[in-house]
């Protein structure tokens, strides 16, 4: 929980809004960021194995890209512009899963 709250909130910069328990390190975390909504939760053992990628849409997706790879940040794909009309670059967030960073193409 804690390296996820350190991605999501404070290289991401989303707002947490919502923590259990209240005091010490939650066992699960509501977090916002202009108007969208994500949960984290601790879990203990194995989870299902399906996999998930997650969106997150921003103003200038190459310097939020420099921002993460300097912060240490796996990057797994380096920004583009994709035939749909944006531009998108991946990154890898502390559980391994895959976030897609994306913008409107210019």
């Amino acid at each position: 929980m804690r390296r996820s709250l350190r991605f999501y909130r404070d290289l991401l910069g989303f707002e947490l809004t919502y923590a259990f328990p209240e005091e010490g390190e939650p066992a699960f975390g509501s977090l916002e960021l202009e108007g969208g909504t994500i949960g984290l939760a601790a879990t203990e053992g194995p989870i299902a194995t399906a996999s998930i990628a997650i969106w997150l849409y921003c103003d200038d997706v190459d310097a939020a890209v420099e921002d993460l790879r300097r912060e240490g940040v796996p990057v797994i794909g380096e920004p583009a512009d994709q035939p749909w009309g944006e531009r998108v670059a991946s990154v890898r967030d502390p559980d391994g899963y895959t976030v897609h960073i994306g913008t409107a193409a210019a």
